[in-house]
């Protein structure tokens, strides 16, 4: 029965995306609706990435399955290794992010959703509107006339929030999934460098030293894999994901500056939330790497200089290999960090200078 409904509610979903793309086309035909269109672009942009991450997941199913159930078997299941891996403090930062960029994802599609129906709520019961308006949250394109009478209306109404709802519970959900594996692999780096950095090797226990890298060089190619599987499951989505950010912010930003006030504050809320998503994927990818490299830094700093020949060819290969950091790369795009931050911002900008002068322009 769930998933039915979840059959059903990305068909409702996608058949809304359908009519916005053809409201937009409509609307971008003549300098009186254009308006219309970039008010509506930013909703189509969030909702075909929305739909393309969950495609992602899908496609790279067999990954997502493989990738948890190893991340679920170098776990630290004992108090001792968790209080050593530092898992409360990883945890602890992982929900604050979490609960942040749910509650302004949610709050994006609730404004949106429920704004409309609450505004005629007041004004009829409360301020004497004459009759009731029957106004819809999103700018869809049907081939019926959606307000002709009370239960077409409320019907409509009720398929554009499920289809918001749903569309923002897609696109959360991809990126929290994302927030968590790279949460867990960092605690497992940071572990690796401070084991690294605290050993302290003796040429006259060699047995004993290569025990314990071999430990080490174990868990490293671990958190490695670990690391491709992110990559693969992750990096196609975010290259479409930082390329409709950047026309989805620049549409907004061009919203904000040409509406009234009760507009302004809703495309605010939305802007907010596409900005801090962006950001918040890119600082995730810039933590992963910075943990990936660390442990390098560690095997250096260890005082490898008292172990064995042998012991000192195999830190070098740690060494080497942890100077090609673990990322997330888009195709066609550079790594995701805060440069790809800088990079969507600095697009969007561009973006909302073109957009200005053509309008302003013509």
């Amino acid at each position: 029965m769930l998933k039915c409904l979840l059959y059903v509610g990305f068909a409702n979903f996608n058949i809304l995306v359908l009519g916005e793309i053809i409201f937009f086309y409509k609307a971008v035909q003549s300098k009186d609706t254009v308006l219309g269109a970039i008010a509506v672009a930013p909703c189509i942009g969030f909702s075909l990435v929305a739909d393309f991450k969950q495609l992602a997941l899908v496609r790279n199913k067999k990954t997502v399955q493989k990738h948890f159930d190893q991340m679920e078997s170098i776990f630290p299941n004992t108090s001792k290794m968790q209080e050593l891996n530092r898992l409360h403090y990883h945890e602890r930062i992982m929900h604050r992010v979490m609960i942040i960029f749910s509650i302004l994802c949610l709050a994006y599609t609730s404004t949106f959703s429920f704004y409309p129906a609450c505004k005629s709520f007041v004004k009829y019961y409360f301020l004497g509107a004459e009759k009731f308006e029957r106004k819809l949250g999103f700018l869809v394109w049907y081939p019926y006339d959606e307000t002709a009478n009370t239960w077409v209306y409320w019907l409509t109404y009720l398929g554009q929030v499920h289809g918001a709802y749903l569309a923002g519970v897609a696109f959360l959900s991809a990126d929290l999934l994302l927030v968590t594996s790279v949460t867990q692999l960092n605690m497992h780096f940071n572990y690796l460098s401070m084991e690294l950095e605290q050993y302290q090797p003796d040429a006259r226990h060699e047995k004993k030293d290569l025990e314990f890298l071999n430990r080490i060089i174990k868990q490293h190619i671990n958190c490695l894999e670990l690391s491709e599987h992110v990559n693969i499951i992750f990096s196609f989505s975010l290259l479409l994901n930082f390329l409709t950010a950047s026309l989805t912010i620049c549409f907004i930003g061009f919203q904000v500056t040409t509406s009234s006030l009760e507009v302004i504050i809703m495309y605010c809320i939305f802007l907010l939330a596409s900005m801090l998503q962006v950001f918040i994927v890119c600082y995730y990818g810039d933590e992963l790497m910075t943990a990936s490299l660390k442990v390098g830094d560690a095997a250096y700093n260890q005082n490898w200089f008292n172990a064995s020949i042998r012991y000192k060819k195999m830190i070098l290969l740690i060494i080497r290999r942890s100077q090609r950091p673990s990322c997330i790369t888009p195709p066609t795009f550079t790594a995701v960090s805060f440069e790809s931050y800088m990079k969507v911002i600095s697009m969007s900008y561009r973006f909302f200078a073109l957009l200005r002068t053509t309008y302003y322009d013509n």
